[in-house]
């Protein structure tokens, strides 16, 4: 059992072919220093452009989402990760909507604009920055002019449901 829960406690990579990968090496000048505590894929075998790693994490109220985020971010250190919310791709609610808010189910996947999150994924990993809008909790719409710039070109996107 031990063995077990000492395997679980790794860094697991699920669906990660390593024969057609090299890990960058701490010795790479072109590679940050971070690189050793994190070492990232790097695929040798076209002249195409490298794609970032996405992770996706979701889970439950109070499940821990935010502080595994916050420690893939520090084992990273920072500036190699973007972190995007599925919460601010919320869609504005209607009058109608607004009236009934207690009833709204904010959980169901029309209450999200899908399309504009996956246009803003899309670009990430083409290493275009993107604006990503802000939602108002309080008024249950898009803040119209405020947005939050995530810059393209990272190793690694962090996709956050909830």
């Amino acid at each position: 059992m031990e063995d077990a829960m000492e395997a679980a406690a790794g860094a697991h990579f699920s669906g990660l072919r390593l024969d057609s990968l090299r890990l960058s090496s701490a010795s790479d000048p072109s590679s940050p220093s971070s690189a050793k505590a994190f070492p990232m894929p790097v695929d040798d075998s076209s002249d195409a452009p490298r794609q970032p790693f996405v992770i996706g994490i979701s889970g439950g109220s109070a499940s821990g989402k935010t502080t595994v985020c916050d420690m893939i971010i520090q084992q990273l250190h920072d500036h190699r990760v973007v972190l995007v919310y599925q919460d601010s791709f919320y869609r504005g609610l209607t009058a109608e909507e607004s009236e009934h808010v207690h009833d709204y189910n904010f959980d169901h996947p029309d209450a999200f604009d899908t399309e504009q999150l996956l246009e803003c994924m899309g670009k990430l990993k083409s290493g275009q920055s993107v604006n990503v809008p802000i939602y108002d909790f309080k008024n249950h719409r898009r803040c119209s002019e405020s947005f939050r710039k995530r810059f393209g070109w990272r190793n690694v996107i962090l996709a956050r449901k909830g």
